[in-house]
């Protein structure tokens, strides 16, 4: 069982959805089945203009044949696992190569860093987690047990198995997500409100800004980016009770169940739309708008 590394572009022809599986043809099949039951990490490939680099974590949970296309399968990830790095990792900077794996013998790039689905090195792995998550908090158990300490602590004691504490590792890994949550949607939304269009800061530099799940957390909704918008907190609230939601087109609703629409309707930026991001892949999902015109906006 190994670590691994996915790519993926949010343009991507295959059938992905990142927080739930990834599509890939027959010929990383071997590869990929070396990853099943562990943990892996996405990459956006560098041709990718202003790419993310490695931009996520996620737990495969196994390995199947894609029931609509006898020539791919598919890498199921474990729900809940999927996390996107509040800090994505750079495939490169001014250190070098992060994933020093994909260097040949005299230290040049191979063609091991072309292949979509790769195994990955335990101490490279834990230098981009250890970086995307920019914290040494305690966020994953060890499944690696070939790997061995170098002195190089900072690193491993990121995944130091807590043992009996499975009460405080869980407490641990939901601040860390909402930690890296809240990060990378506001900076996803430049701090500013998807729906009102303002962007507030605090004296302290703290945006007004919250992330705000559009499937919630309690309804088994991902800590993913698209699961997110950026809203102040008048409006997350009326969000999450249903007195907002966001059409198909992402245009902004109103409930006629709230009691004074007027009031509500001067809240909304003039164009009547969801201000959308600053990437495209970091988009409102419509599976998660959808869930929430279905589930929770009031009709």
């Amino acid at each position: 069982m190994a670590f691994g590394v996915f790519m993926h572009r949010s343009d991507s022809i295959y059938d992905d959805v990142p927080a739930v599986q990834y599509q890939f043809p027959k010929q990383y099949l071997g590869r990929a089945r070396q990853c099943e039951g562990n943990w892996i990490v996405y990459l956006e490939p560098s041709k990718v203009r202003n790419t993310r680099g490695y931009f996520a974590v996620a737990r495969v949970a196994e390995i199947v044949a894609d029931p609509k296309n006898s020539d791919m399968f598919l890498a199921l990830i474990e729900p809940n696992t999927y996390l996107d790095f509040g800090d994505p990792v750079p495939y490169r900077d001014f250190d070098g190569y992060v994933e020093q794996g994909v260097l040949n013998s005299h230290g040049r790039l191979s063609g091991r860093a072309q292949a979509a689905v790769r195994t990955l090195d335990p101490r490279d792995f834990h230098r981009i987690i250890q970086r995307g998550l920019g914290t040494d908090t305690p966020i994953l158990p060890r499944t690696d047990t070939s790997y061995v300490s170098d002195g190089m602590n900072d690193a491993a004691a990121l995944f130091e198995h807590l043992g009996e504490r499975r009460t405080v590792e869980q407490r641990l890994t939901r601040a860390v997500r909402d930690r890296n949550f809240r990060k990378v949607v506001l900076s996803a939304y430049a701090e500013t409100c998807a729906i009102t269009g303002l962007r507030l800061i605090n004296g302290g530099g703290r945006a007004e800004a919250e992330a705000a799940h559009i499937k919630p957390v309690a309804a088994s909704g991902p800590d993913i980016v698209t699961n997110g918008i950026a809203l102040s907190g008048t409006v997350h609230w009326m969000f999450d009770r249903g007195l907002i939601g966001l059409s198909g087109n992402l245009d902004i609703l109103i409930s006629r169940q709230a009691n004074d629409q007027d009031a509500i309707g001067k809240l909304i930026n003039p164009t009547g739309t969801l201000l959308q991001p600053r990437h495209k892949a970091y988009a409102p999902h419509p599976a998660f708008t959808s869930w929430h015109r279905e589930h929770v906006f009031k009709k």
